[in-house]
């Protein structure tokens, strides 16, 4: 089906096509009775729904959980660098995205149904979000990060602006899924997985072994023989709740484990209440990074970083 005008296409919708067209919004049917809020403070989830219970710490009440998985990095950028970035960021044009969303993409050309993968027309990153990357390097979770993918996505309240419940693709993006947040706090609402394993390709997280190991240290050396990521990452118990990730005005986060492989995430249209600017990044799978020369192409491309204002490359 082809996209209406506004971008959004099949059962996705926004407010504009829901006004205009008579599109039906789709309709997530949540308990949040079954809710917990992670903390990133004591990284744990306390029993209720209001992501600014993270606040409370350390005075928590209620029923807590474990959800590991997750890692939250406070102010890991400026209110100055921020101002910057974001007008910066704005004066790269918007594409038109699904569900009331606009982005930016940088990155090799992908076909996850036919796990096609080329370079198409990426040549780098602007040169104004470097330092993101290269601060990534103080991270000892995101120790040998190789960016692959960067994409900048706008959510806008007047839009009805969301993303629906999904896991990222598991054939060709690997373990963390690194995201930085700007301009609004908002919230990762994180539901258990029981689907197909076709879907997000996610049977071939059962093909390559964990980035992050058991005591978190960081180990990027393929080895087959090895347990997957699939196998080792598996809840310890089958849990009906739901999690819900404060994803906070310029902040880092890292999913990755049981959170990356076995729930599904999205960000609902009630938890954008201004305009948010996310900043999402991607790493290969240690398949690709072992196995492909199409991957050491795109690799040596991802090092490149030219100047928005010229597009010169630098």
């Amino acid at each position: 089906m082809k996209p209406r005008p506004c971008g959004c296409k099949g059962c996705r919708t926004c407010l504009i096509c829901e006004n205009q067209y008579g599109a039906a919004g789709l309709k997530l049917s949540l308990d949040k009775n079954k809710s917990y809020v992670y903390c990133p403070l004591c990284a744990k989830a306390w029993s209720g729904w209001d992501t600014n219970l993270y606040k409370e710490h350390p005075n928590h009440e209620g029923h807590s959980i474990e959800f590991p998985g997750v890692f939250i990095l406070l102010d890991f950028i400026t209110q100055e660098e921020e101002n910057d970035l974001m007008t910066c960021i704005d004066e790269v044009p918007w594409d038109t995205s699904q569900s009331g969303r606009r982005k930016q993409n940088y990155g090799p050309k992908t076909n996850f149904k036919k796990k096609k993968l080329v370079l198409g027309k990426f040549d780098g990153f602007p040169q104004f979000s470097k330092y993101i990357q290269d601060r990534f390097n103080c991270v000892d979770l995101l120790e040998g990060y190789e960016v692959i993918e960067q994409c900048s996505l706008e959510y806008d309240p007047n839009k009805g602006a969301s993303i629906d419940p999904h896991i990222d693709d598991c054939w060709v993006w690997g373990e963390r899924i690194v995201t930085v947040n700007c301009l609004s706090d908002t919230a990762l609402t994180m539901t258990p997985y029981k689907g197909d394993q076709s879907k997000y390709n996610l049977a071939c997280a059962k093909e390559y072994p964990p980035t992050v190991l058991a005591d978190g240290r960081i180990d990027l050396n393929y080895k087959s023989n090895e347990p997957s990521i699939f196998e080792t990452s598996k809840p310890k118990e089958d849990r009906d709740v739901i999690v819900r990730i404060p994803m906070i005005r310029r902040s880092l986060a890292v999913l990755y484990g049981e959170p990356r492989y076995h729930w599904e995430h999205c960000v609902l249209r009630e938890d954008i209440p201004e305009r948010r600017v996310c900043i999402a990044y991607r790493e290969f799978t240690p398949t690709y990074m072992a196995n492909s020369s199409i991957g050491d192409e795109i690799r040596s491309q991802a090092k490149h970083f030219w100047d928005h204002t010229n597009k010169n490359n630098v």
